[in-house]
């Protein structure tokens, strides 16, 4: 049996609460090695493209090596900085992360969760100290917040029990969150009482248990399609997209339509349900009587 390949940590340190300490390390949660990533190519020589530095005032090729950082101050003014004063003031990774206090999780604004890890014992010494301290936050149900260093920089975390191990996930601070009122800068109109029980209706018609195996990235499965076509050298047609045109919408009836042909009640339910709120216009056994009666007169006559 083939042995699974191993992971290499992102950070390694001690886990410290209070006096407690215990090695562990850092595993990204995520991965990306499923994203198709593209090279620039010339192809008249099927070659690949080298991008240069090049000075945007001379236009002439810099070497990289001779380069420093700048910030800028206002424009084409820049304040220059050399590697040795940045590295002067660069956070030194104590390599210990540190409990600083416990939150219930209900109280993170989901706008703050960041990039997310898995967090495990770093060999068999300690591994005591982890288990009691996942082992409390999970009886407990809380999450702990702390401090750790990666990458030169220090970043907030959240941690909380997660089947053997924990979860650390990083959070944004304050400052990276915009303030909703630089978006939402218009109050709402009061909605429509019958549109809202409609619109009511169709979430319950559509509720669902959360299944990530369901969603996939229908573009990058696209692309690898296309790849695969084009390897083989069959021939790919593009076709367009029709271009829909701009209509005005009926609220009430594209809501009634959605509530008809929505997923999991029946569309008699959808009928019963707007029957039962007098919106329905269809009465077909109006019309079956309609037609019974001209068949009764048609008969008379004959007679």
């Amino acid at each position: 049996m083939a042995r699974k390949k191993a992971m290499r940590p992102t950070w390694e340190g001690h886990l410290r609460l209070s006096l407690v300490t215990c090695p562990v390390a850092l595993y990204t949660a995520t991965e990306r090695t499923a994203d198709i990533h593209f090279n620039m190519i010339n192809p008249k020589t099927n070659n690949r493209i080298r991008m240069q530095t090049v000075d945007a005032g001379t236009g002439k090729p810099v070497d990289r090596a001779d380069l420093v950082r700048g910030f800028a101050v206002s424009k084409n003014k820049y304040v220059l900085l050399e590697k040795e004063e940045l590295d002067a003031v660069r956070l030194e990774s104590t390599r210990i992360l540190d409990i600083e206090e416990f939150v219930d999780a209900a109280g993170i604004d989901r706008i703050y969760w960041d990039e997310p890890y898995y967090l495990a014992p770093s060999g068999k010494t300690g591994i005591e100290a982890f288990a009691v301290i996942r082992a409390a936050m999970e009886k407990r149900k809380k999450v702990a917040l702390g401090r750790v260093v990666m990458h030169q920089r220090e970043r907030i975390c959240a941690l909380e029990p997660r089947d053997a191990g924990i979860l650390l996930t990083t959070l944004r601070t304050h400052d990276e969150i915009r303030a909703t009122s630089e978006v939402f800068d218009r109050s709402l109109p009061r909605p429509n009482a019958q549109m809202l029980q409609i619109a009511e209706k169709i979430i319950e018609q559509q509720d669902a248990k959360f299944d990530p195996t369901r969603f996939n990235d229908r573009y990058e499965d696209a692309l690898r399609e296309l790849i695969a076509k084009k390897k083989k050298g069959q021939p790919v047609v593009s076709e367009a997209p029709e271009q829909d045109e701009e209509k005005v919408v009926d609220l009430m009836e594209a809501l009634k339509k959605s509530l008809k042909g929505g997923g999991g009640p029946s569309r008699d339910k959808a009928d019963r349900f707007l029957e039962a709120h007098g919106r329905s216009k269809a009465k077909p056994k109006a019309k079956a009587k309609t037609k019974t009666r001209r068949k009764a007169v048609s008969r008379k006559r004959a007679a």
